[in-house]
């Protein structure tokens, strides 16, 4: 290998090794909330509005941070498009880890009365935008380092990113679970895997500043585009909209069944939150098996044929997940968990490369990071309160799965506008059109 191919393939490991190690970190932080909302939050912050309200109310803050994930789409998406990657994704891992950080420290309602859980809405709106800014760049990372016909590939090392945040949150909660009793978990137990978000955050930094810009965006010297999200919103705002739609099915199965499923087990169904969690983390193990397989399999078989099939898995698990769940038998609880966790494996895997194909390297922060927290707006955080709702209407869960294969639906309506794009060279999009193509045309052409 000649040195440039050399420092090529060193950067692309680094950036690879950065993104898995900063989205872990992220998403920890993210999803320690849920975990946190759906066994103590509704005690500690909203007491006094009945089993149902509390847990209404904890999901609500829940949700206010998926409505912040656009705004911080936009924010550091328009600083990743003008300024760089790197910069923007070392301020957004800063963000996220210290909101999260002082969630862990915040007194309850019984200290501060209504004031903490406005500090919570707005520690959780900081979680957001942080967020919201986190994904995008990460994928930016990586796909404009790799090669056309194995970003997929690569793109896989991003998408385990969540994967590992999910395993190292519940297990943290399920080892305090385990190691204190139920009094002290209540009281303090459940802040330690808050605060011990600042260790996590040091970690990354450290990776993240060794990373070297994208050499797309260096190629194009400083962003060109004064306001990127207005070229997005005018010229590509359809792939935005449908992209979203292809991406909200994997949203909510994934809170339908990490966040919703456990609320709804262990106080509805009356299951200790310690199996559940102990079926979830290994339900986690497939999950990242399929996120690999998926991704990398998107390169041969392509985005489309790729997602179309785990979609129409999706819609088929969507059915059995809530029945089989109810049974309360053991056996049958696992397969229900792990079945839509290894289902949402092949849903996430081709994402890290799909997205950022569909725009040009001007607007592909901006574009790829709203189009993918729009998504998590739809799929993410209406879901459990969609399913709460339904639940308490009809005395079963099972019309949260009708809902969830309703959205599989739009879906598969969705990836029918996309464009192929498995082995489009980056630099082509930029090259063609301004407005993004739709009705699989070409995105180069």
């Amino acid at each position: 290998m000649d040195t440039q191919g050399a420092w090529r393939a060193g950067q692309l490991r680094r950036a690879a090794g950065a993104a898995l190690i900063g989205t872990a970190i992220e998403f920890y932080d993210f999803f320690v909330y849920g975990t946190a909302a759906a066994l103590v939050f509704g005690e500690v912050f909203f007491p006094g509005l009945g089993a149902v309200g509390a847990l209404l109310a904890a999901f609500s803050v829940y949700a206010v941070a998926f409505l912040a994930r656009p705004l911080g789409a936009v924010v550091f998406g328009h600083f990743g498009d003008r300024l760089g990657r790197k910069a923007t994704l070392v301020l957004s891992l800063l963000l996220m880890g210290l909101a999260t950080a002082a969630v862990g420290v915040l007194p309850g309602f019984a200290v501060w009365g209504w004031w903490a859980p406005v500090v919570l809405v707005v520690l959780r709106v900081c979680q957001g935008v942080g967020l919201g800014g986190e994904w995008g760049g990460a994928a930016l990372l990586i796909a404009e380092n790799a090669p056309a016909g194995r970003r997929g590939r690569y793109g896989a090392f991003l998408q385990l990113g969540p994967t590992i945040g999910f395993v190292l949150a519940n297990g943290g909660f399920l080892a305090l679970q385990l190691g204190l009793d139920e009094r002290a978990f209540r009281e303090w137990g459940w802040r330690v895997p808050f605060v011990a978000s600042l260790g996590l955050v040091a970690v990354g930094l450290f990776v993240r500043l060794k990373v070297e810009e994208s050499p797309l965006f260096r190629g194009q010297g400083r962003g060109t585009q004064r306001l990127p999200v207005v070229e997005v919103l005018r010229d590509h705002w359809r792939t935005v909209l449908v992209g979203c739609g292809v991406i909200t099915v994997g949203y909510a199965l994934f809170y339908l069944t990490t966040t919703y499923a456990l609320a709804y087990a262990t106080t509805g169904l009356g299951v200790a939150s310690t199996l559940v969690l102990s079926m979830l983390l290994v339900g986690a193990l497939g999950m990242a098996a399929t996120v690999w397989v998926s991704a990398r399999r998107s390169d041969g078989w392509g985005r489309r044929r790729t997602l179309t099939g785990a979609t129409g898995l999706a819609m088929a698990w969507s059915l059995v997940l809530f029945p089989l769940l109810e049974t309360v038998r053991r056996p049958l609880m696992f397969v229900a968990l792990a079945g839509a966790m290894v289902v949402l494996g092949c849903l996430m895997g081709p994402l890290a490369a799909f997205l950022p194909e569909l725009f040009p390297t001007r607007v592909r922060y901006t574009g790829a990071a709203l189009t993918y927290n729009l998504g998590g707006v739809v799929g993410g955080a209406t879901t459990p309160l969609v399913a709460t709702r339904l639940t308490e209407a009809y005395g079963t869960a099972e019309p949260a799965g009708w809902y969830l294969a309703g959205l599989g639906a739009v879906a598969l309506l969705c990836l029918r506008l996309l464009p192929e794009t498995s082995g489009v060279e980056l630099g082509a999009v930029d090259g063609g059109s301004r407005r993004a193509p739709l009705l699989g045309a070409d995105p180069a052409a």
